[in-house]
C-alpha cells in the first residue's frame, strides 16, 4: 500500500466516457446517467482499508442522494491478477455486503481509470447535469484509525450545492487512500504518490 492523493482534475472537465461491466453482468456507459441531476464517480475496490473505512457512508451518502436525482458509480481499476480480492467475482460479493445500490464496475484494462487522471481508492469526482467536474476530492477529513467522525461532509456540501443551482465552493481537498494498483509498467505520468504524509 502506498498512501496517495488524488491528482485533483481540473474543474470544468467534461466527464471522460466509459463502458464497463457492473457486478449483476450488466453493460454500464456514461451515456445511462444523463438524465440525472449530478453524477458521482468513485474510483474504489475491495481490500483497500480507506475504502473500507469509508464504504458505511458511501451506503448511506448513496442511497439519500440516489433519491434526490443524483447518480453514482463505482468503479474498481485494480490489476486483479496480482491483486485477486479485487477480482469481478469479490466485487459482487463485496457489493452485496456493503448494500451498495450502485452500479459496481470493473476496469480490466485501466483505461478508465486513466482516462480520469484517477490515482487512489476512494478517488470521488462530482459532475453536473451537463457533465461538468465542480467536485473533486475528499469524502470528508475521516481516516482510518482517527477520532474524526465518518459523515461524508465534503462530499454532501457538494452535492447539496448543485442540488439547489448554487456553486460549488472551490475549496476543494484531495482524498487520500491507497494508490490505483496498476498491472506492471504501466503506471501513468500523472501518478506521483511520492511526498504524501
Amino acid at each position: 500500500m502506498v498512501r496517495t492523493a488524488s491528482t485533483m482534475l481540473a474543474l470544468g472537465t467534461r466527464a471522460p466516457n466509459f463502458k464497463l461491466r457492473n457486478v449483476d453482468g450488466q453493460m454500464v456507459a456514461l451515456s445511462d446517467f444523463q438524465d440525472k441531476k449530478a453524477l458521482v464517480v468513485i474510483f474504489m475496490c475491495n481490500h483497500c482499508p480507506y475504502v473500507k473505512h469509508v464504504a458505511p457512508e458511501l451506503t448511506r451518502l448513496s442511497n439519500e442522494y440516489m433519491a434526490k436525482g443524483v447518480g453514482f458509480v463505482g468503479i474498481n481499476s485494480n490489476d486483479a491478477t496480482a491483486y485477486p480480492d479485487d477480482g469481478p467475482e469479490p466485487m459482487q460479493a463485496e457489493a452485496i455486503a456493503q448494500g451498495y445500490r450502485f452500479p459496481y464496475l470493473f476496469d480490466g484494462d485501466q483505461s478508465v481509470a486513466m482516462a480520469y487522471q484517477a490515482a487512489c481508492t476512494p478517488d470521488i469526482f462530482v459532475f453536473d447535469s451537463q457533465m461538468q467536474l465542480t467536485y473533486r476530492g475528499q469524502l470528508d477529513d475521516s481516516r482510518p484509525k482517527s477520532d474524526r467522525p465518518l459523515t461524508g461532509k465534503d462530499l454532501r456540501a457538494a452535492l447539496d450545492s448543485l442540488l439547489s443551482n448554487q456553486p460549488v465552493s472551490a475549496d476543494q481537498r484531495p482524498s487520500i487512500g491507497c494508490n490505483i494498483k496498476w498491472k506492471q509498467g504501466a503506471e501513468p505520468e500523472y501518478f506521483n504518490p511520492a511526498g504524501i504524509a
